[in-house]
């Protein structure tokens, strides 16, 4: 895949979970969408007030949990992946 975020956005494709942590199979209908990706791409990071590169604390292959409207949804070579903001990271499991 060609694509780099740009600044501190990130490019990162949702993790399903198939049951419940009591072993319950939750039909397609009734599931909501997972809170929990992981990093496929990084932009470079932010510019602070004296022009120098700040780093992303995440790195690529790292799994996040985000907020549940967080992100912008976008098809990339026939996947469903989210583009967002590391502020709208929470943290890194």
């Amino acid at each position: 895949m060609k694509f780099r975020p740009l600044h501190d956005r990130v490019l990162l494709k949702r993790v399903d979970e198939e049951t419940t942590t009591g072993g319950i199979i939750i039909p397609d209908t009734a599931k909501e969408k997972p809170m929990e990706g992981k990093i496929l791409a990084t932009g470079p990071g932010s510019l602070d007030k004296n022009g120098a590169r700040v780093p992303l604390d995440v790195q690529i292959g790292d799994r996040v949990l985000f907020g549940k409207w967080s992100g912008t949804e976008t098809m990339i070579v026939g996947e469903e992946l989210l583009i967002m903001k590391e502020s709208d990271i929470m943290g890194i499991i």
